[in-house]
């Protein structure tokens, strides 16, 4: 399978090169493409493609332009930061469309997709936009309910520095030093796609607005510190930190 990536940033495209070598390794990656003017010169040069990762955003323009001067017969998935190029990536020839920052299980699923519609050669446009839709519509809740005794108090969301799993136990660490449990799990939270918020590790979630500062630690990892007390050490590991850096730029 031949696959061609559009990205201009060297740290994202070395991650996205290592998860597409350990999830496909018959896939052969030809080329890594970082500007709009190379990636049109390299489709005219180059027809046997057989799918497309690709950046939206790039240096000189967005990789829309690519494919508007070039068009190409190989299914594109998208990726970006942001979620409003649905339809143009969708009249792109793509397939999928991937939020940044992504991790091995997005990249998975697109992947799957992409054979799925390999494999029936067609796809009713009805399954394909109901499938884009589900890939970047997020719930738009902006408070958490919590239930003290006999009362339900309403938390809003961009009050919340940290979420941390203690044990057993979920506390919710507020911008003002106050802590709050929940019987909601890690896993409901980051079901709900906010993207200010960030999964630190298996234990932490963290507000953007909480971090103070990222330092270099032992075996690779990184340190995160807060604005706020926090009992616990926030550590990155090596292979979260490209996603790590690119939400920190991008939230």
């Amino acid at each position: 399978m031949n696959v061609v990536v559009i990205e201009d940033e060297k740290i994202i495209a070395g991650e996205l090169l290592e998860l597409i070598r350990n999830l496909r390794p018959g896939y052969v990656v030809n080329d890594v493409l970082e500007t709009v003017e190379t990636a049109k010169k390299y489709f005219r040069d180059h027809r046997n493609i057989d799918l497309v990762f690709s950046d939206i955003q790039l240096g000189d323009g967005v990789s829309f332009e690519i494919f508007k001067e070039v068009p190409s017969d190989a299914p594109i998935i998208f990726f970006t930061a942001y979620n409003e190029y649905l339809l143009e990536a969708f009249r792109a020839n793509g397939i999928a469309y991937v939020l940044k920052p992504f991790d091995e299980a997005d990249i998975e699923n697109a992947i799957e997709k992409f054979e799925k519609i390999t494999q029936k050669r067609q796809i009713p446009i009805e399954e394909l936009l109901a499938y884009l839709n589900r890939q970047t519509k997020a719930p738009t809740a902006k408070s958490i309910l919590l239930h003290q005794k006999d009362k339900i108090i309403p938390l809003n969301t961009d009050d919340i520095a940290a979420i941390h799993l203690d044990k057993s136990t979920v506390k919710l660490y507020t911008f003002n030093n106050t802590i709050h449990f929940t019987t909601q799990t890690l896993e409901d939270f980051q079901a709900l796609q906010l993207p200010y918020f960030f999964r630190a590790n298996r234990q932490i979630i963290v507000h953007r607005k909480a971090i103070k500062d990222a330092t270099q630690y032992f075996n690779r990892k990184m340190l995160v510190s807060l604005h706020i007390q926090f009992p616990e050490q926030i550590l990155i590991s090596k292979e979260k930190i490209p996603a790590f850096l690119e939400w920190l730029k991008n939230a």
